[in-house]
């Protein structure tokens, strides 16, 4: 399944915070068009002998699905910011 929501959420001590959520399948509409720019790349890549086709696509593919359940936490000065991938 792939990512389809982010959500930012930022809280400092001195108020009460901001919660954004971001749609992230809007962002599928740019990725469907420069797949054809990315996979030529990926096929020069794979005839100098960098890297092989179809192994590169399976990996990148598996990234993308395993990102739903990703939480990141960062804490700095009384700043905290978490961002989850729905």
């Amino acid at each position: 399944m792939t990512p389809n929501v982010a959500i930012i959420h930022v809280h400092n001590l001195y108020w009460r915070g901001l919660r954004l959520w971001i749609p992230l399948f809007l962002l599928w509409i740019p990725a469907i068009l420069l797949a054809p720019v990315v996979l030529l790349v990926l096929l020069a890549a794979s005839l100098a002998g960098f890297l092989r086709f179809w192994r590169s696509i399976g990996v990148f593919w598996r990234i993308i699905c395993a990102l739903p359940g990703t939480g990141v936490r960062v804490e700095a000065g009384g700043n905290h910011i978490l961002v989850e991938i729905l």
